[in-house]
């Protein structure tokens, strides 16, 4: 799918009003404005790609609106080849803003319908899907552990312990949690079992689930 000259302005719009609703790491609005978010939304919402608002996806599931993953990415506060976690690869959206960050990125997806879709997303907006993985995001992935950041891009009932405990010390996690309304958190690691909680506020997400889920007729 190309990237058009209109595409690329309406995206620097969306750049524009991003930043003058926050003060953002500059570098987050860099790679944000480099993406091409419409690669990324359903076929038939491509025009609605560069408005600052969720939108629909495969299996129920949403791309976040861009001002929730411009402050999720600025929450984390990591630096480039630092390692990160992504915990909800949806369609591969903030994995692709997170790669062109620079960081190391490893990325969890539950439902097996997403997870083909978002390596097929993340490669045709030029970035390598080798760090996405199926399972199930309550389990983190130990084996590539500790990470300098974590980022849970769906609503967890609780703080999921494994994930704490993949945390390197200062690595931050950024989490909405709550069943229905979520407060998004940032939790840093000071020590070997000591953390200190931050909250932003309220956001909305789709809810985080235990186990994974193959294609709906088999697989």
């Amino acid at each position: 799918m190309p990237d058009t000259l209109r595409q690329q302005g309406q995206r620097r719009l969306l750049i524009e009003e991003l930043a003058g609703k926050y003060t953002f790491n500059p570098l987050v609005l860099k790679a944000m404005e480099r993406i091409p978010r419409h690669m990324f939304v359903e076929k038939g919402l491509e025009h609605l790609a560069y408005k600052d608002k969720p939108l629909p996806i495969t299996a129920s599931q949403t791309i976040s609106q861009p001002f929730t993953v411009a402050m999720q990415t600025h929450l984390l506060n990591c630096s480039k080849m630092d390692k990160v976690l992504e915990i909800g690869t949806g369609c591969g959206y903030q994995a692709a803003i997170l790669m062109a960050m620079g960081f190391q990125v490893y990325s969890i997806e539950r439902i097996w319908e997403l997870y083909m879709q978002a390596q097929k997303n993340l490669v045709a907006a030029g970035f390598d899907p080798s760090g996405l993985y199926f399972g199930d995001g309550f389990a983190g992935l130990p084996q590539f552990a500790p990470f300098r950041g974590i980022l849970v891009t769906c609503g967890a009932p609780a703080v999921p312990p494994r994930l704490k405990e993949q945390l390197a010390i200062n690595g931050k996690m950024v989490i909405p949690v709550g069943r229905n309304e979520q407060q998004m958190l940032r939790i840093t690691r000071t020590g070997e079992d000591t953390y200190t909680t931050e909250d932003f506020g309220p956001y909305s997400f789709v809810p985080m689930l235990t186990g994974t889920q193959k294609m709906k007729h088999g697989v």
